[in-house]
């Protein structure tokens, strides 16, 4: 996919593939626009005239016309003149997969090379015919290479897009990941084609390589790359441009080839800068002004938040690396251990890391710009992490565009706003309650989220507990507490054993290793459920309840010791025939009644229907106590 930092190999591959078929090309004029962008004129036959872009560590595609060529043609271009001018284009290669075009030039009885490296900061090399360095566009000294006159430019043997079977094979056999990682890194597919190719095979993505039937799946990837040199479907999204659809795009495009997509997606020109003049302005310009600051900031936003989602798809392997090793350690001790294990090593990927952050399992990384990564989410979800943050920013864009676009009006004196909802934290979507002693607890409301806890959160010296009834809630105890009792009680009351109308459930609590998904031979173990193996502690006839109360900040719920020191006023309900909605409408009365909250706007951001649904059992409730007041 081409982004707005730059070409996949898989895009250069459609490029290099239509130039290809329009050769034999001769090279015209040569032109250099700023430090990184370039435009050649090529001529092909019957007088046919084409335009190349080159930008360097970014682009390489054909254009319908070059803008407006400096008047003064720079020492790089004219050098690329002398060299290149009138000579005959024998070839263009691209080195596998990769972001590497060579064009072979014939000029009289020499052979030049024009190497153009799209990766990181880029290049465009000339070399002679034994690939010796005549010029680069930019010169680097590296650890095992040098780019500078004169030095030999280094570049192994070409592979081929698509490897034979056989090598296919080996690579798959070798490779002790998923499918999806393996082809993204080790083909250079990149995660999207990556996705694409194991839905063509019908393999699933998270499969480990070495398991899955590679001709099948090398049949796929000859598919992908034949319709990406020879059947051509382009499309843009908000992503970017796509040299074919794949089967999760559905944008349609209206350009017949992909190097007119890319032109389209592509800006000729950067955008001029306004420059501003210091006069006095009215209250109108001002705010204007104002206005323009915060949608530039919005840009600006949108744009990191893209870049870094890029950054972190080109250093697949290393954040993979950070997200595979510290996942691993987080099953075996806590984040604070974690925290002063990298503190004290040596090695390149704690080196990598700069911070960690116990509460959302998450660490910050240098990769050249700090990147926040989140340990128990795929490399794909902390892509789409930054791409969701784009899309906010550009949702607030959009409203700041129609704010400047609206006439001005006269400020209002507001009303003091009322204290709002706490803000989202990453467990909120689960069932939850802190302990009178400030302990994390966290449940599943379905068999889709009990399955996510025990594989992304369980970890370390946490507990895992659970009712010993049909239908239970996956609890975890994310730390040390001495309040097990109210752990005990509120898996008790997010079970079966409250929809049955029972008052007492029996629970028990195991350590992380005895939680297990592999079953025994002849067993079956259905999505949300386990086994557990070992001995177990248990907690005998714990008695149901759950009180639900408005704290500072919001609604919240949970065993009615650990609610009432953070809510005075609450409920308290117990196994009853009232059904979950009516019950939720029950306590929101009764709440608003004894707090003495109108039923405003304001209150309703804080105090709702829905926010307290998410703490009501599953199954019939009523009210037992009510603590401030009655309930009439």
């Amino acid at each position: 996919m081409a982004t707005a930092q730059g070409m996949s190999g898989v895009d250069l591959l459609a490029v290099v593939s239509a130039l290809h078929r329009d050769l034999p090309l001769w090279i015209g004029k040569v032109y250099q626009y700023d430090q990184k962008l370039l435009g050649i004129r090529l001529n092909g036959q019957d007088h046919a005239r084409y335009h190349l872009m080159i930008e360097s560590g970014r682009r390489l595609h054909r254009v319908r016309t070059l803008p407006e060529p400096p008047k003064l043609p720079t020492s790089f271009a004219m050098m690329l003149r002398k060299y290149l001018e009138g000579g005959r284009v024998l070839a263009i290669e691209q080195h596998g997969l990769e972001r590497i075009v060579s064009f072979e030039i014939g000029r009289k009885e020499t052979t030049y090379r024009l190497v153009v490296e799209l990766f990181d900061e880029g290049n465009i090399v000339l070399c002679d015919t034994d690939w010796r360095i005549i010029k680069p566009l930019w010169h680097h000294r590296f650890k095992d290479r040098e780019v500078v006159p004169g030095a030999d430019y280094t570049l192994h043997a070409r592979p081929a897009p698509v490897p034979d079977p056989a090598s296919f094979r080996a690579l798959l056999l070798g490779s002790d990941r998923d499918l999806v990682r393996t082809l993204a890194v080790d083909l250079r597919l990149g995660g999207a084609f990556a996705e694409e190719v194991c839905l063509r095979a019908g393999v699933e993505r998270s499969v480990v390589a070495s398991e899955v039937d590679s001709d099948r799946v090398h049949a796929a990837l000859e598919s992908l790359v034949a319709d990406v040199v020879a059947s051509p479907t382009p499309v843009i999204d908000r992503k970017g441009a796509w040299p074919i659809t794949l089967a999760s795009l559905t944008t349609p495009c209206p350009y017949p080839s992909f190097e007119e997509a890319l032109e389209a997606f592509y800006p000729l020109k950067p955008p001029e800068k306004v420059v501003e003049r210091r006069e006095q302005v009215s209250r109108e310009d001002r705010m204007r002004r104002r206005q323009e600051q915060a949608l530039a900031g919005f840009e600006e936003k949108i744009r990191r938040n893209e870049r870094i989602a890029e950054l972190i798809y080109e250093q697949y392997p290393v954040v993979s690396e950070v997200i595979t090793t510290l996942a691993a350690a987080s099953r075996r001790l806590s984040w604070q251990e974690i925290a002063k294990v990298l503190k004290g090593a040596d090695n390149p990927v704690a080196r990598l890391i700069v911070s960690v952050d116990p509460a959302t399992a998450s660490v910050v990384v240098d990769l050249g710009e700090k990147i926040t990564l989140f340990v128990h989410e795929t490399v794909e979800q902390n892509v789409e992490r930054y791409y969701e943050q784009a899309r906010k920013f550009k949702k607030k864009r959009a409203g700041a565009i129609a704010a400047m676009a609206a006439p001005p009006t006269r400020p209002e004196k507001k009303a003091p706003a009322r204290t709002g909802p706490e803000k989202k934290r990453w467990y909120h979507r689960f069932r939850w309650f802190e302990t009178s002693d400030g302990t994390l607890v966290i449940g599943g409301r379905d068999a889709g989220q009990n399955e996510e806890l025990v594989k992304r959160y369980l970890e370390g010296r946490d507990r895992f507990v659970h009712a010993d009834v049909h239908g239970a809630s996956v609890v975890i105890v994310k730390g040390e507490t001495e309040r097990m009792d109210e752990v005990a009680q509120f898996a008790a009351s997010y079970s079966g054993a409250w929809r049955a109308g029972h008052l007492q459930a029996d629970v028990y609590a195991v350590r992380p290793d005895q939680v297990s998904k592999t079953p025994e031979a002849g067993e079956f173990v259905s999505r949300g459920s386990f086994i557990v193996r070992g001995e177990r502690t248990w907690f005998r006839s714990v008695p149901l309840g759950i009180a639900i109360g408005l704290g500072p900040t919001g609604v919240i719920g949970g065993p009615p010791t650990a609610v009432e020191r953070r809510a005075p006023v609450r409920v308290v309900l117990r196994p009853g025939p009232f059904e979950p909605n009516d019950t939720a409408r029950r306590v929101l009365r009764a709440l608003r009644e004894k707090e003495g909250i109108e039923s405003g706007r304001g209150a309703r951001a804080i105090l709702n229907t829905e926010a307290v649904a998410r703490f009501v059992p599953p199954g019939g409730s009523e009210i037992a106590e009510v603590h401030a007041g009655d309930v009439r």
